[in-house]
C-alpha cells in the first residue's frame, strides 16, 4: 500500500515539475492520468474512457453555466472599460505607490462583484501592466497580485460568489455567509496578510534593481501592450460599479442562483454602458464565449485527473488511514480537501472533489456544518495553488512570465498564507 500511495506522491511530483516546462493542460493531464494508471496495474483505456472522461464531463456538465456566465460578465468589463475606471479610480487613490497590493485589491473587488476569477486575467492584466509601468513595479509580481485577488480572500470569503462557495452550499444546505463572524475576521487578516507581503516584495525587488522593465525576464513585451485607453472612453466609476452591486445583492441578499444573479448583471452593464463599445456587443459575447473554453478545460481536465486518483488503491489507503487517526473533526476535514485540492490542481475542482468524496462522512462528525463549509473551501483552494494548477498555467502566458519567474511570490500568497488563515479561523469558529 506505500507504494500506491507513493504513485500518487510521484504523480503530483511530474505534474508539478512538467506544469514547470509549460507543458499544455490537456497533454499533461492526460500523460499523468497514464502514469498512475500504469503504476497502479490499472488498464489504461478503460482507465481514461471510465474514469478520467467521466469526472471531466461531469465536472463541465455542472459548472458550465458559472463559467459561461462569468467569462461574459468579464467580456462585458473588459471591453467597456468598466474594470479599467475602477482601477483608475483606486490608483488616484494611492497615486503611484501600493500598484501590487492595489492590483490585488481590483481583482478582489471584481471576483466579490461577479467576474469570474477564470477570466478576470483577460480584465485586469491590460490594467496591472499600466500601474506597474507607473510605479516602475517589478513585472515578476504581476501573477501573484491578480491571483491572490480571485484565489485567496475574495473566494472564501462569505457571500462570495465563488465556485467552491457554490459547491459547499449544495453539498451542505449550508449558505453562502456560513461561519459569517469567523470567516470576516479571517477573511479580513488574510487580506492584510497578502497586502503587506505583495508591498515588502515590491520594495525588495526593486532595491535589487529589478523594476518594470527588466530585460532578464525570458519574455520581453510589445509596444502595443502598453497603450492605454483614453479616459473619455470609460464609464464613471458609480456606473461601473451598479452591475457589481446588484450582483452581490441577488446572490446574497435575494439568494438567486449564481448563473441567475450574474446574467443580471450583464443585462444591467449592457443597458449602462451600451455605448461604451465602439466595434460591436457581438464582439463582446464572441470574446466571451472564447474566453469560457480555456478556463472550464484546464480545470475540468485536471479535475478528470482526480477522478482517476479517486480509483486507486493509493487514496482508497490514504483515506482510510486518515479517517483512522484521532485528529479532531476541523482537522479532518482541513485535511482531506486539501489533499483533493492539490491532487485537482484546483480550487473548485478540488472543493467538488472533497464533497462528492466526503460530505456524508463530514456530517457524521459532529459539527457545524457552517464550519465545514468554510473550513473546506479555505484548505482545499491553500494546496490547489501548486505548480501544476491549471489556471495558474494559463495566468503565466498572459503574463508572458515563466513559473521560475513568478511562482514564489504566488506559492507565498496563495498556499502558505491560506494555510495561515485556516490557524486564525479554525480556533475562531471553533469558540
Amino acid at each position: 500500500m506505500i507504494y500506491h500511495v507513493l504513485v500518487l506522491l510521484a504523480a503530483i511530483l511530474l505534474f508539478g515539475v512538467l506544469a514547470f516546462r509549460q507543458m499544455n493542460a490537456l497533454l499533461l493531464a492526460t500523460l499523468v492520468t497514464i502514469f498512475v494508471s500504469v503504476l497502479s496495474g490499472m488498464p489504461v483505456l478503460d482507465t481514461l474512457l471510465n474514469g478520467f472522461m467521466p469526472a471531466a464531463a461531469d465536472y463541465f456538465m455542472q459548472y458550465f453555466m458559472i463559467f459561461f456566465v462569468g467569462a461574459l460578465f468579464g467580456a462585458v468589463y473588459r471591453f467597456t472599460g468598466a474594470a479599467e475606471a475602477i482601477a483608475r479610480a483606486m490608483s488616484r487613490l494611492c497615486g503611484k505607490k501600493f500598484a501590487a497590493p492595489m492590483i490585488m485589491c481590483i481583482t478582489g473587488i471584481l471576483t466579490l462583484g461577479g467576474v469570474s476569477g477564470f477570466v478576470v486575467f483577460f480584465v485586469v492584466y491590460p490594467i496591472a501592466l499600466q500601474m506597474f509601468k507607473g510605479s516602475d513595479t517589478s513585472r515578476r509580481l504581476i501573477p501573484a497580485a491578480i491571483s491572490s485577488g480571485c484565489w485567496a480572500w475574495s473566494m472564501t470569503a462569505p457571500g462570495a460568489p465563488s465556485i467552491p462557495n457554490a459547491v459547499a452550499m449544495k453539498s451542505l444546505g449550508t449558505t453562502a455567509t456560513a461561519a459569517f463572524v469567523p470567516s470576516l475576521i479571517a477573511t479580513v487578516a488574510e487580506f492584510a496578510m497578502i497586502f503587506l507581503w505583495l508591498e515588502w516584495r515590491a520594495r525588495k525587488l526593486s532595491a535589487k534593481g529589478k523594476r518594470f522593465y527588466d530585460e532578464s525576464l525570458k519574455m520581453q513585451l510589445s509596444p502595443e501592450e502598453l497603450e492605454e485607453r483614453p479616459a473619455e472612453d470609460l464609464p464613471s466609476l458609480v456606473v461601473a460599479l451598479i452591475p457589481i452591486t446588484a450582483i452581490f445583492v441577488c446572490f446574497n441578499g435575494l439568494h438567486l442562483a449564481m448563473e441567475v444573479s450574474v446574467t443580471v448583471g450583464i443585462l444591467l452593464a449592457g443597458a449602462l454602458m451600451f455605448r461604451k463599445v465602439k466595434n460591436g456587443w457581438m464582439k463582446v459575447f464572441n470574446q466571451g464565449a472564447v474566453d469560457t473554453g480555456p478556463a472550464i478545460l484546464n480545470t475540468g481536465l485536471v479535475v478528470g485527473f482526480s477522478g482517476v486518483v479517486k480509483q486507486t488503491a493509493g487514496f482508497t489507503y490514504l483515506i482510510n488511514g486518515l479517517q483512522s487517526m484521532d485528529i479532531a473533526p476541523l482537522a479532518f476535514v482541513a485535511v482531506t480537501a486539501a489533499i483533493c485540492g492539490g491532487v485537482c490542481g484546483s480550487a473548485s475542482g478540488g472543493t467538488g472533489f472533497a464533497f462528492a468524496s466526503f460530505t456524508e462522512i463530514y456530517k457524521s462528525l459532529g459539527i457545524s456544518f457552517a464550519a465545514v463549509h468554510r473550513t473546506a473551501i479555505i484548505a482545499a483552494g491553500a494546496l490547489a495553488t501548486l505548480p501544476h494548477q491549471g489556471v495558474q498555467l494559463t495566468l503565466l502566458g498572459i503574463c508572458k512570465l515563466t513559473h521560475k519567474e513568478a511562482y514564489f511570490d504566488i506559492a507565498v500568497t496563495q498556499i502558505v498564507i491560506p494555510l495561515l488563515t485556516l490557524l486564525i479561523f479554525v480556533p475562531l469558529v471553533s469558540i
